[in-house]
């Protein structure tokens, strides 16, 4: 589920969806960068699809994607943005992978 999440979240950023770049905006991230975070967002999801067959580079990918996500949240709290039913939701989605990675390893 967080894989196909990461895969949507990225293809909105790099097809500069208007809600997403509206979302880019708000939390005050340069449009020149919002490239680089859908970059991370992909290698993200392919790091989880390699931990199936490398149960530590999805380990790896799992924390990343939390780290990526806690940081997601803490810029939409900088600028008093309290809606955070997306990357909220992401982050618990991401902090699930990595609890299931850490358990299944």
């Amino acid at each position: 589920m967080l894989i196909l999440a990461l895969i949507a979240s990225a293809g909105g950023k790099l097809l500069r969806l208007n809600l997403q770049m509206q979302v880019m905006r708000t939390v005050g991230v340069p449009e020149n960068l919002v490239p680089y975070l859908a970059v991370i967002e992909l290698v993200g999801a392919g790091g989880l699809v390699v931990g199936f067959a490398v149960p530590a580079l999805g380990i790896a990918a799992a924390i990343g994607v939390v780290l990526y996500f806690v940081g997601a949240v803490a810029s939409h709290l900088r600028v008093g943005d309290w809606s955070l039913t997306s990357s909220g939701g992401m982050l618990v989605l991401s902090i699930a992978a990595l609890t299931l990675s850490t358990l299944t390893a």
